[in-house]
């Protein structure tokens, strides 16, 4: 099986990971932070902005090795607190409004750099 690897200089990496990788056809997307390296932009506090840079920064990426939203089969959400799971589900699914994919979210004790979301999905090519 061959796998292609992809990182992104618009994405922050904060080990030894890859932000994309492709596999038989899939393209599997590491978790994404809300922020903006472009725009030294960082949100520790706002879940729905945060979930709204997160979703753009994974259609971002996907886009640029041939994919798109509308290719994604699964999605997990990572939560730092459950109360939020309204506010991120406002904005996810104006992402995600026709044919959602499957979804897991959880809540985690911490998320590294105290964001409020990470996200990481599944899509076909």
């Amino acid at each position: 099986m061959e796998k292609i690897i992809h990182d992104l200089d618009v994405l922050m990496k904060g080990g030894p990971y890859s932000h994309i990788v492709e596999a038989e056809g899939f393209i599997f997307v590491s978790g994404i932070l809300p922020t903006d390296s472009e725009k030294k932009l960082a949100i520790t506090d706002d879940v729905k902005t945060a979930t709204e840079l997160v979703l753009t920064n994974i259609k971002k990426a996907l886009e640029s090795v041939g994919s798109g939203l509308d290719k994604v089969v699964k999605t997990t959400v990572f939560l730092r607190d459950i109360a939020d799971f309204s506010g991120m589900n406002e904005v996810y699914k104006a992402f995600f409004s026709e044919n959602p994919p499957a979804r897991s979210c959880v809540a985690v004790r911490e998320i590294p750099g105290n964001f409020p979301l990470e996200i990481e999905v599944i899509a076909i090519k």
